[in-house]
């Protein structure tokens, strides 16, 4: 019977954090799978990533396999009818996880219960320390705050790689090519966690290739929606994009939002902050 090594989590995000659990599972003799949830109900503040990004993301850290769990399907399980189960779809021969996993209802479950019903069928287990970097535990919670204040930088160390995400480019109301600087438009994704409203330096990939990119995220003062929206002036790109999805990743905060007085104001400011990114370009040559 083929044996199983779990790795268990949220993996919000995929953080240097998870891929110390990750590793656990992946380099064992058995066949790695990492089991999880697309989103948890209720949950406030969004996920720093989608369902589809968190699954790409766990295949690139080297598991074998990506198990989305129903949560309504297995919330009111005990902690040792949820393993019961997890047994039986994937024979299990090492359990890994983070020193703060909880599971079942009521999170009744934790890494002492897992150790113990480990030991007593001979399964190997291994239980994650807790991650620091400059101080601070590593938690998608704390690299959501980040990302909310603007510091992406931050976040972007702890992650493992810059935050991202990726939309459809739709048809904007094409004013900033009266401007000079025509722009992609994304409707910012739902359920992600919302950047600080403002200006950011990001690398935007089009069709496979990387380019630089001015992006506003917010609701545009100068021309106010009622939505977030994400308003990318793309260096170097004078094509059409349109129905095909973007990822759009930011490296740094510029600005925040700002109303300007006219719209060659608005124009002299994209035309800085793009001089700005193309002296401090993130593109790989």
């Amino acid at each position: 019977m083929e044996k199983y090594a779990i790795a268990l989590g949220m993996f919000d995000g995929v953080h240097i954090g998870h891929r110390a659990v990750l590793e656990g599972a992946v380099n064992s003799p058995f066949k790695s799978v990492a089991v999880t949830f697309s989103s948890i109900p209720f949950k406030t503040g969004g996920s720093i990533m989608t369902a589809e990004d968190k699954r790409k993301k766990l295949l690139a850290c080297g598991v074998d396999e990506v198990r989305f769990l129903d949560f309504f399907e297995i919330k009111d399980l005990s902690p040792e009818e949820f393993l019961k189960q997890l047994d039986e779809h994937y024979p299990i021969g090492k359990i890994c996880c983070g020193f703060n996993y909880r599971f079942g209802k009521k999170a009744a479950g934790d890494t002492a219960f897992l150790r113990e019903w480990c030991e007593g069928r001979g399964i190997e287990f291994f239980e994650c320390p807790e991650v620091t970097l400059e101080g601070k535990t590593v938690s998608s919670t704390y690299i959501k705050s980040l990302i909310a204040q603007g510091d992406v930088a931050s976040a972007a160390r702890l992650l493992g790689e810059e935050f991202f995400f990726s939309a459809e480019v739709s048809h904007g109301d094409r004013r900033g090519r009266t401007l000079g600087f025509p722009t992609t438009n994304q409707l910012y994704p739902d359920n992600i966690v919302i950047p600080k409203c403002g200006v950011y330096q990001t690398v935007v990939t089009i069709d496979g290739k990387d380019y630089d990119g001015v992006t506003n995220i917010g609701v545009r003062p100068t021309y106010i929606t009622n939505y977030v929206s994400a308003e990318t002036f793309v260096l170097g790109y004078s094509g059409e994009c349109y129905g095909s999805s973007v990822k759009t990743r930011l490296i740094e905060y510029l600005r925040e939002e700002k109303r300007f007085s006219s719209p060659q104001e608005l124009a002299d400011a994209i035309a800085q902050n793009a001089e700005y990114v193309k002296n401090h370009s993130k593109v790989k040559i």
